[in-house]
């Protein structure tokens, strides 16, 4: 017997068995897992009536509100694709993404009303808006179309293309443009099956949902949590002291975000008038975490921290830095295990190899490049074969991420392959900010670098050379990235230079220039 693989599948279960318990949280709003069911048929519906045909992108701007979450699954029944959009980009950028993905439909709320007034005209495959919590003459608007819409069940489960695309998220590449990384029913479905298996989720887990549910596919929680019957609760912005409130009064048992989230909320003052007693795990990844900040977690929040790693084009779990059971040792050493990058989760094959594809030796001190082959690695680059064909090679995904793997098969990365650089768990392409500060008219060259940052992890750093007998500031070059760039890509710090040291081929030497700022850590990645 074969039965397709799909997300579809694991709404329908939780209608099923878990109808009448709440499982969507928004502020004061409750939903039922049943009432969701609806909202989400309901979604289906009124595409349909909108005449969106199957294929079309369907995009979404807001925060992590219920519509979102309705949309993972109302979207994918009308046989759509959902495309949900980084807030934090900048006008051009998300133009850009509007006009690669070619989106029938945009969804936003009423927060980012400029910003869509200001991308509508250069999205003119754009044929339906739709605005969430409020109005605009010129879209509809999100809870009329849902109470006209008649619910569509959706097809059956057995007509379902498990092979077709049905999400879309963006993400900066090495190139400056943001790649569309096109992921299918069938690495969605199974990457919730082994998110469940290593995180041992099940109906009594209570999901505060910090990291953006646009950002690589909300790190899966918005199927693997619908698929074992668990509780989604909704944050829109991330406050630390509204957090912790929502943890004491949700009674959330897993928490998930990037360090600098975790580093915001081991140092709230109030911290410790919360009663966060229900918290089980607490999932840290997007970006290294140190030994001293799992320790803090593990003091202040009272529960395991458990590093995590992955790409949006794995959708995104590779590994955890689990404990195992069978390894002794003593305190020191399991902070050590768990401050790596871990090691495979089950459905996932990942290697560490050389320039040959051969693996490195397991002596924690031979460098390799990360590769992963598996079920929940994306289908390609949406419109860009080439890119497809450079990153995924002789069966097997090419992270860029350069690491050791220890004797105990736990991988740590030391530096990467791909001029990216992740600050608060944001990629950011190295490539894409030169290109802005090359077009200042006084410019004559630059480079951008990955510098440490105790609170971001990591930050772009500029080095620029000016044109002869021009003159700038380094408050001109950043107001000049702010009109193009979003603000998280500006850099933290500028630096004027004489010249850029270069290989015989006139290729800037990055590694040179990184080496005096992270000189005295182990890693070059923080």
């Amino acid at each position: 017997m074969f039965v397709p693989l799909t997300p579809l599948d694991y709404k329908r279960r939780a209608v099923r068995n878990f109808g009448d318990k709440i499982g969507v949280v928004d502020g004061e709003r409750r939903f039922t897992y049943r009432e969701f069911g609806e909202r989400a048929d309901r979604l289906a519906g009124a595409l349909r009536a909108l005449d969106v045909a199957a294929g079309d992108r369907v995009a979404f701007i807001t925060y992590n509100t219920h519509h979102l979450l309705e949309a993972y699954y109302g979207v994918l029944q009308a046989g759509c694709v959902l495309t949900p959009i980084n807030i934090r980009l900048s006008a051009d950028e998300i133009a850009y993404v509007l006009e690669h993905s070619g989106a029938a439909v945009l969804v936003y709320h009423r927060d980012f009303q400029d910003l869509v007034d200001r991308v509508r005209p250069r999205a003119p495959r754009l044929r339906h808006l739709v605005i969430l919590e409020g109005e605009d003459p010129e879209a509809h608007a999100y809870e009329t179309l849902l109470a006209r819409a008649s619910p569509e069940p959706g097809p059956e489960i057995s007509a379902v293309d498990e092979n077709a695309i049905c999400e879309l998220f963006y993400t900066s590449g090495t190139t400056g443009r943001p790649k569309g990384v096109a992921l299918t029913h069938r690495s969605l479905a199974l990457h919730a099956l082994y998110f469940s298996v290593t995180m041992r989720m099940s109906d009594a887990d209570r999901v505060l949902h910090v990291v953006p549910l646009f950002h690589v596919n909300g790190w899966g929680t918005p199927q693997v949590l619908t698929a074992v019957g668990g509780t989604h609760v909704m944050l829109r912005k991330v406050v630390a002291q509204d957090i912790l409130r929502l943890v004491e009064r949700e009674r959330i048992t897993v928490l998930l975000g990037v360090p600098s989230i975790y580093t915001m909320l081991v140092n709230e003052p109030t911290i410790g008038t919360f009663d966060l007693t229900s918290l089980r795990r607490a999932v840290s990844g997007g970006a290294p975490a140190s030994p001293s900040l799992i320790r803090a977690m593990e003091e202040k929040l009272g529960c395991l921290c458990v590093v995590g790693y992955g790409l949006t084009e794995t959708a995104p779990l590779l590994s955890k830095a689990l404990p195992k059971a069978h390894l002794g040792g003593t305190a020191d050493d399991d902070l050590r295990r768990r401050s790596t990058t871990g090691f495979e989760v089950v459905g996932v094959d990942m290697r560490v190899v050389d320039g040959e594809g051969r693996e490195v030796p397991p002596d924690g001190a031979t460098v390799g490049e990360i590769v992963a082959r598996s079920n929940v690695v994306m289908e390609g680059y949406y419109r860009d074969p080439e890119g497809t064909a450079q990153a995924i090679r002789d069966g097997w995904f090419h992270t860029g991420d350069m690491a050791v793997v220890d004797a105990e098969g736990y991988v740590t990365i030391v530096d990467r392959k791909k001029d990216i650089i992740i600050s608060g768990g944001e990629n950011i392409s190295s490539v894409e900010v030169e290109k802005i500060i090359a077009a200042h008219p006084a410019v004559f060259e630059c480079t951008v670098i990955a510098v440490p940052d105790e609170r971001w992890g990591e930050t772009p750093k500029a080095l620029i050379v000016l044109k002869p007998g021009q003159r700038a500031t380094a408050e001109e070059i950043v107001g000049h990235c702010r009109r193009h760039l979003a603000g998280f890509k500006l850099p933290s710090s500028i630096e004027f230079r004489e010249s850029l040291p270069k290989t015989g081929t006139g290729k800037i030497m990055k590694h040179e220039l990184r080496e005096p700022y992270w000189r005295g850590y182990e890693k070059r990645v923080h």
